[in-house]
C-alpha cells in the first residue's frame, strides 16, 4: 500500500474502534466488567480486521510471512521408514539432519508403522513438517508421565513426559499419531500427567492428526495454533496451556468412566491484558467412550478463556458446564467462558453456571475463524499429495544412515526443561511453574461433585 494511503487507513480504524459500543465502567457487581470484557474483544478483534486488509492490499499482494514464503519456496523432503526403505530409520535421526538454524522447509515423510521415539524439535529447527497417511499413520509413541524418574533420579515432571515437544516456529503435521500410551492416572492421582504433545512454537498447524493419551494430553503450552479435523482423546485436562489455538472441525473424547474435564485454559493476566490468550472451538464433537461426565473446562488461571461454537455436545456434558476450581470469584476475576449455537443433548446453555456466557453472534465472532490465531498470515493448506524427491543432503545433513540413539542417551531424549529455553520458562509468566501443571483436582478434599458445583 502507498504511503499516501497509510492515513486514510489509520483514520478509518480509529472510526471504526470508536463506533463500537463501549462498556459501562466495571462495578462491584459482575455486570460491568462482564461488559467491559466483551467490548474489548470486539474492539481487538476491529483492529485486527483493519491490519489484515492492510496487509492483504500491500505491495506484494502475499499475506504470508515473508520468512515463511522464503521456506516454501525452498522445500526438501527426507523420507522415514522404520523398516529401512527411505533416507532415516527414525524421526531421531531425520531431525539431526536438520541444520541449526534452518531457513527452508524440510518435510518427514513418515512411512507407516510405530515410531518408539521420544522427539524434542528445538527453537532452532523451525519449518519443520511431519507428514503421514491418516489412513495408515505414523505412530510416534512413548510412555512416560510426570512420576518418571529422569537421569538425575528426580521426577521428570508433566514438561518431561512428552512424546513429541515442538519449541520451533512454523511447525505442521498431517495424518500422524501422537500419542502417550502410558496406563492412564487413576483419579486423583499424583504424578499421572502423561503429555502425549507440548506445542511451544508459534504458527503450528495440525491436521487430521490424531493426539491421544491420559491426563494431560495435549499441552497447548504457548503461541498460536491451528488445529483442524484432529482428534483429542484424554481423561483430565487433556487440553491445557496458554496458547492462543483454533480447534475445528475436532472430535474431543473422553475415555474414561469418571469425571473429564476437557480443557484447562491458563491464562492468568488481568482482563485488560490478557486478549491474546485463550482457546476456540468451532464445528467440533465432544462425546465420551467411557461414559463418565465431562466438564468443559475449569480455570487453571484466574482469566482462563475457552469458547465453544457450533458444537455438538453428548448428553455426559454436566449441565452447568464449568469449574472454576481454585478461582473463588470466578465471576470477577477475569475468567471468559462462552458458547454460541452449540447442539446436542449436553448444550443447554441455560443451565450453565452463572458466570459463563450465552454469547451474541457479534460476540462470538472475534473467535469463530482461523483470524483468531491471525492466520491469514501463516496457515497453509495441508501438505497431501506425492512429497518432492528426498534430498536429505541439500539441506546440509549427514549423507549416511544410522540408527538414532535411544530415547534415554539423545539430547533430544532429555526433558526439555534441560534445554536454554525450556530452563527459563519456570520464571516467564506465560508458563507459570512447569513443575505445577494443573492437578487431577478431583481427589479427595479438592474434588467438586456437580452439586457442589
Amino acid at each position: 500500500m502507498g504511503r499516501n494511503m497509510a492515513l486514510p487507513l489509520v483514520m478509518a480504524l480509529v472510526a471504526l474502534v470508536a463506533s463500537l459500543p463501549s462498556a459501562s465502567p466495571a462495578t462491584a457487581g459482575t455486570a460491568g466488567a462482564f461488559d467491559n470484557w466483551l467490548s474489548a474483544n470486539q474492539k481487538d478483534f476491529a483492529i485486527t480486521q483493519a491490519l489484515y486488509a492492510k496487509k492483504a492490499v500491500g505491495d506484494t499482494g502475499n499475506s504470508i510471512d515473508e520468512s515463511l514464503a522464503k521456506a516454501e519456496d525452498n522445500k526438501t523432503t527426507f523420507v522415514v521408514d522404520p523398516k529401512g526403505g527411505g533416507d532415516y530409520k527414525t524421526i531421531t535421526a531425520a531431525l539431526e539432519a536438520v541444520p541449526e538454524g534452518n531457513t527452508r522447509r524440510v518435510i518427514l515423510d513418515l512411512k507407516p508403522g510405530e515410531y518408539r521415539e521420544k522427539i524434542f524439535i528445538n527453537i532452532s529447527k523451525p519449518y519443520i513438517t511431519f507428514k503421514s497417511d491418516p489412513k495408515n499413520p505414523a505412530i510416534i509413541a512413548w510412555n512416560d508421565i510426570a512420576a518418571t524418574l529422569g537421569k538425575d533420579g528426580k521426577p521428570v515432571g508433566t514438561v518431561g513426559s512428552t512424546t513429541v515437544a515442538v519449541e520451533s516456529d512454523y511447525f505442521m503435521a498431517y495424518g500422524v499419531v501422537f500419542k502417550n500410551d502410558a496406563p492412564t492416572a487413576k483419579p486423583g492421582a499424583k504424578g499421572g500427567q502423561a503429555v502425549a504433545l507440548r506445542t511451544f512454537g508459534t504458527k503450528a498447524a495440525f491436521y487430521n492428526c490424531t493426539i491421544d493419551g491420559g491426563q494431560d494430553t495435549l499441552y497447548d503450552h504457548k503461541g498460536l495454533h491451528y488445529f483442524k479435523d484432529c482428534l483429542i482423546r484424554g481423561s483430565v485436562d487433556f487440553i491445557f496451556g496458554f496458547g492462543r489455538s483454533f480447534y475445528e472441525n475436532c472430535r474431543i473424547v473422553s475415555i474414561v468412566k469418571e469425571i473429564a474435564v476437557l480443557t484447562a485454559q491458563q491464562r492468568t493476566k488481568t482482563i485488560e491484558g490478557a486478549i491474546e490468550s485463550g482457546f476456540s472451538f468451532k464445528n467440533c464433537t465432544i462425546m465420551s467412550e467411557g461414559g463418565g461426565d465431562i466438564y468443559l473446562g475449569r480455570a487453571w488461571g484466574d482469566s482462563s478463556r475457552v469458547i465453544y461454537a457450533y458444537t455438538e455436545m453428548s448428553k455426559e456434558v454436566v449441565p452447568v458446564g464449568w469449574d472454576g476450581w481454585e478461582v473463588k470469584q470466578p465471576e470477577s476475576s477475569g475468567i471468559y467462558y462462552g458458547e454460541f449455537k452449540c447442539s446436542g443433548p449436553g448444550s443447554d446453555a441455560r443451565k450453565r453456571v452463572g458466570w459463563a456466557v450465552d454469547l451474541t453472534e457479534a460476540q462470538a465472532k472475534p473467535f469463530m475463524g482461523t483470524h483468531y490465531v491471525f492466520g491469514d498470515s501463516w496457515i497453509l493448506p495441508p501438505p497431501t499429495g506425492n512429497s518432492p524427491p528426498s534430498k536429505k543432503t541439500s539441506s546440509g545433513g549427514a549423507t549416511a544412515t544410522s540408527p538414532a540413539a535411544s530415547p534415554s542417551s539423545s539430547p533430544e531424549s532429555a526433558s526439555s526443561a534441560s534445554s536454554p529455553k525450556s530452563a527459563s520458562l519456570a520464571s516467564s509468566p506465560e508458563s507459570a511453574s512447569l513443575a505445577s501443571s494443573p492437578e487431577s483436582g478431583y481427589s479427595a478434599g479438592k474434588s467438586k461433585t456437580k452439586k457442589e458445583l
